[in-house]
């Protein structure tokens, strides 16, 4: 993606000399402006098409795996989480009622401005009662610790985790970093202080 932004600047670059050449020969021999600006529109048609068919660019972000496992990725293209996968040695059983820590094995690097958001797996919710307990968890730029997630039994039944299940899903989002402007009032509003079920129920 870059090789592309680079290659882009240097069309419009040259789209805007050949311009400005264009303009300045036909005021000082008086010709025809159009027909001089036509050699400046093949590279500005190829700029054109290279910002039409450019992808967006994709975050890279620096990884460790010291789990028997393939890294996190993307079930289908338009997929926001990535499940990730319990690094075990040996199976674990998390009672009714009970949480436990599950390792993956996978040490990150994110870059300033992302988190990572740790949210439970709709399937394991649906079917077994098990969550995260502290959902959505927050993994932060600076952190370079293990990832694990905090799972939760809400069943009557024990839940057995093996190496390589899918425990959870992680997303990695673009956070604001803001300021506070201390102040004494706030501005109005038509909902103003109206809190929990302030809208009513239909």
């Amino acid at each position: 993606m870059r090789k592309q932004n680079h290659l882009l600047l240097v069309l419009l670059l040259v789209c805007c000399l050949i311009f400005v050449g264009a303009a300045c020969v036909a005021v000082r021999y008086a010709c025809n402006l159009w027909l001089l600006l036509i050699p400046g529109a093949l590279p500005l048609m190829a700029l054109v098409i290279l910002l039409l068919t450019s992808s967006p660019e994709k975050t890279k972000v620096r990884i460790i795996n010291r789990s028997r496992n393939e890294l996190p990725g993307y079930a289908t293209p338009a997929s926001a989480g990535m499940d990730l996968r319990a690094s075990l040695e040996e199976p674990i059983v998390i009672a009714p009622g009970k949480k436990a820590f599950v390792p993956t094995g996978l040490f990150m690097e994110l870059p300033v401005g992302f988190e990572a958001q740790i949210r439970p797996r709709s399937g394991l919710a649906a079917k077994n009662a098990i969550t995260v307990l502290n959902a959505p968890g927050t993994i932060d730029a600076d952190y370079r610790g293990e990832i694990k997630v905090i799972l939760i039994n809400l069943s009557q039944e024990g839940f057995k985790v093996e190496n390589g299940d899918r425990i959870a899903q992680m997303v990695i989002a673009r956070h604001e970093t803001i300021y506070w402007k201390a102040c004494s009032e706030l501005s109005d509003t038509e909902r103003g202080a109206g809190g929990f079920g302030h809208t009513g129920k239909k």
